[in-house]
Protein backbone atom coordinates (compact mmCIF):
# COMPACT_ATOMS: atom_id res chain seq x y z
CA UNK A 1 0.00 0.00 0.00
CA UNK A 2 1.64 3.21 -0.59
CA UNK A 3 0.17 6.46 1.14
CA UNK A 4 -1.62 9.00 -0.99
CA UNK A 5 -1.55 12.71 -0.64
CA UNK A 6 -3.22 13.57 2.28
CA UNK A 7 -1.66 10.40 3.98
CA UNK A 8 1.47 12.26 3.40
CA UNK A 9 0.35 15.50 4.65
CA UNK A 10 -0.41 13.84 7.73
CA UNK A 11 2.84 12.18 8.45
CA UNK A 12 4.77 15.27 8.00
CA UNK A 13 2.24 17.48 10.35
CA UNK A 14 3.52 14.55 12.48
CA UNK A 15 6.74 15.01 11.44
CA UNK A 16 7.44 10.97 10.34
CA UNK A 17 7.93 12.67 7.05
CA UNK A 18 10.55 15.65 6.63
CA UNK A 19 11.04 17.22 2.90
CA UNK A 20 13.16 20.67 3.05
CA UNK A 21 12.62 22.40 1.72
CA UNK A 22 8.86 21.63 1.13
CA UNK A 23 6.84 22.79 -1.39
CA UNK A 24 3.22 22.15 -1.70
CA UNK A 25 3.29 21.92 -5.45
CA UNK A 26 5.37 19.41 -5.58
CA UNK A 27 3.11 16.75 -3.71
CA UNK A 28 1.33 14.66 -6.69
CA UNK A 29 -1.70 12.14 -5.83
CA UNK A 30 0.87 9.66 -3.90
CA UNK A 31 4.86 10.68 -4.46
CA UNK A 32 6.24 14.12 -3.56
CA UNK A 33 8.73 15.64 -6.76
CA UNK A 34 12.27 15.74 -6.07
CA UNK A 35 14.28 18.43 -7.86
CA UNK A 36 18.22 17.85 -9.06
CA UNK A 37 20.47 19.75 -6.87
CA UNK A 38 23.30 21.69 -8.02
CA UNK A 39 26.56 19.47 -7.67
CA UNK A 40 27.47 16.26 -9.58
CA UNK A 41 30.46 13.73 -9.45
CA UNK A 42 32.17 11.65 -11.40
CA UNK A 43 34.87 8.96 -10.23
CA UNK A 44 38.05 9.94 -10.21
CA UNK A 45 39.47 6.42 -11.94
CA UNK A 46 38.18 4.79 -15.40
CA UNK A 47 38.03 1.23 -13.27
CA UNK A 48 36.70 0.91 -9.82
CA UNK A 49 37.59 -1.44 -6.92
CA UNK A 50 34.96 -2.44 -5.00
CA UNK A 51 37.06 -3.33 -2.03
CA UNK A 52 38.93 0.16 -2.49
CA UNK A 53 37.61 3.43 -1.47
CA UNK A 54 37.08 5.06 -4.82
CA UNK A 55 37.29 8.54 -4.83
CA UNK A 56 34.75 11.56 -6.33
CA UNK A 57 35.66 14.72 -7.78
CA UNK A 58 32.13 17.32 -7.34
CA UNK A 59 31.63 19.56 -9.70
CA UNK A 60 28.68 22.66 -9.67
CA UNK A 61 26.26 22.18 -12.68
CA UNK A 62 26.52 25.88 -14.54
CA UNK A 63 23.06 27.96 -15.02
CA UNK A 64 23.44 26.64 -18.25
CA UNK A 65 22.93 23.42 -17.78
CA UNK A 66 25.37 20.25 -17.94
CA UNK A 67 25.72 17.33 -21.00
CA UNK A 68 24.94 14.16 -19.54
CA UNK A 69 27.24 11.58 -22.06
CA UNK A 70 26.15 8.17 -22.18
CA UNK A 71 28.97 5.76 -21.08
CA UNK A 72 29.51 8.03 -17.86
CA UNK A 73 28.44 7.18 -14.35
CA UNK A 74 26.96 10.74 -13.08
CA UNK A 75 26.63 10.77 -9.19
CA UNK A 76 23.66 13.04 -8.44
CA UNK A 77 22.05 14.72 -5.59
CA UNK A 78 18.92 15.91 -4.82
CA UNK A 79 18.30 19.45 -3.69
CA UNK A 80 15.70 18.07 -0.89
CA UNK A 81 17.18 16.61 2.21
CA UNK A 82 14.29 14.02 3.42
CA UNK A 83 13.53 11.77 6.49
CA UNK A 84 11.71 8.96 6.86
CA UNK A 85 10.90 7.69 10.78
CA UNK A 86 8.22 5.00 10.37
CA UNK A 87 7.98 4.54 6.29
CA UNK A 88 9.76 2.77 3.74
CA UNK A 89 10.63 5.48 0.97
CA UNK A 90 11.03 4.49 -2.49
CA UNK A 91 12.47 7.01 -5.16
CA UNK A 92 11.75 6.79 -8.48
CA UNK A 93 12.21 8.70 -11.86
CA UNK A 94 9.73 10.53 -13.08
CA UNK A 95 8.11 10.11 -16.91
CA UNK A 96 9.31 12.90 -17.68
CA UNK A 97 13.25 12.18 -16.82
CA UNK A 98 13.07 8.55 -18.77
CA UNK A 99 11.24 9.73 -22.00
CA UNK A 100 14.82 12.09 -21.89
CA UNK A 101 16.89 9.00 -21.30
CA UNK A 102 17.84 9.44 -18.23
CA UNK A 103 18.00 6.89 -15.53
CA UNK A 104 18.55 8.16 -11.97
CA UNK A 105 19.30 5.01 -10.04
CA UNK A 106 20.65 1.74 -11.06
CA UNK A 107 19.65 0.24 -7.96
CA UNK A 108 19.09 2.13 -5.12
CA UNK A 109 16.11 2.78 -4.95
CA UNK A 110 14.44 2.23 -2.05
CA UNK A 111 15.14 3.88 1.29
CA UNK A 112 15.27 2.53 4.96
CA UNK A 113 13.16 3.73 7.96
CA UNK A 114 15.50 5.95 10.00
CA UNK A 115 16.94 7.71 6.63
CA UNK A 116 17.56 10.93 7.21
CA UNK A 117 19.76 12.27 4.26
CA UNK A 118 19.44 13.94 0.65
CA UNK A 119 19.32 11.32 -1.63
CA UNK A 120 22.48 10.38 -3.76
CA UNK A 121 21.36 9.84 -7.62
CA UNK A 122 23.17 7.25 -9.85
CA UNK A 123 22.57 9.13 -12.89
CA UNK A 124 23.49 7.62 -16.58
CA UNK A 125 21.56 8.54 -20.09
CA UNK A 126 21.62 6.59 -22.98
CA UNK A 127 22.20 9.80 -25.04
CA UNK A 128 23.68 13.02 -24.69
CA UNK A 129 21.20 15.44 -22.60
CA UNK A 130 21.33 18.36 -20.50
CA UNK A 131 20.32 18.70 -17.31
CA UNK A 132 19.61 21.66 -14.74
CA UNK A 133 19.86 22.29 -11.20
CA UNK A 134 16.22 22.42 -9.63
CA UNK A 135 14.74 20.14 -12.46
CA UNK A 136 12.34 17.65 -11.64
CA UNK A 137 14.71 14.55 -11.39
CA UNK A 138 12.17 12.08 -9.01
CA UNK A 139 9.62 11.09 -7.41
CA UNK A 140 9.15 10.05 -3.41
CA UNK A 141 6.76 7.24 -2.86
CA UNK A 142 6.08 5.95 0.74
CA UNK A 143 5.16 2.94 1.94
CA UNK A 144 4.30 1.72 5.96
CA UNK A 145 6.50 -1.03 7.74
CA UNK A 146 4.35 -3.53 8.73
CA UNK A 147 5.49 -4.20 12.22
CA UNK A 148 7.61 -2.49 14.73
CA UNK A 149 10.85 -1.38 13.15
CA UNK A 150 14.21 -2.48 15.80
CA UNK A 151 16.94 -1.16 13.38
CA UNK A 152 16.48 2.04 12.09
CA UNK A 153 18.84 3.52 9.56
CA UNK A 154 19.96 6.54 11.37
CA UNK A 155 20.50 4.79 14.67
CA UNK A 156 22.48 1.68 12.91
CA UNK A 157 25.59 0.79 13.51
CA UNK A 158 28.07 0.79 10.64
CA UNK A 159 24.90 3.03 8.61
CA UNK A 160 27.51 4.24 5.86
CA UNK A 161 25.56 6.69 4.23
CA UNK A 162 24.18 9.24 7.59
CA UNK A 163 25.20 12.77 8.30
CA UNK A 164 23.69 15.61 6.35
CA UNK A 165 24.86 16.46 2.71
CA UNK A 166 23.76 18.16 -0.10
CA UNK A 167 26.87 16.97 -2.41
CA UNK A 168 26.63 13.09 -3.68
CA UNK A 169 28.41 10.79 -1.80
CA UNK A 170 30.42 7.30 -3.50
CA UNK A 171 30.01 4.49 -2.97
CA UNK A 172 31.43 2.83 0.61
CA UNK A 173 31.18 -0.96 -0.07
CA UNK A 174 34.99 -0.94 0.88
CA UNK A 175 34.10 -0.46 4.57
CA UNK A 176 31.95 -4.14 3.95
CA UNK A 177 33.44 -7.02 5.21
CA UNK A 178 33.93 -9.69 2.29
Amino acid sequence: MILSDSRILEEIEKGTIVIEPYDRKNLGSNSYDVHLGKYLAMYDDAMLDAKKHNTISHFEIPEEGYVLLPGNLYLGVTDEYTETHAHIPFLEGKSSTGRLGIDIHATAGKGDVGFCNAWTLEISCVMPVKVYAGMPIGQLIYFPAEGEVINKYNKKEGAKYTGRTNKPVESMMWKNKF
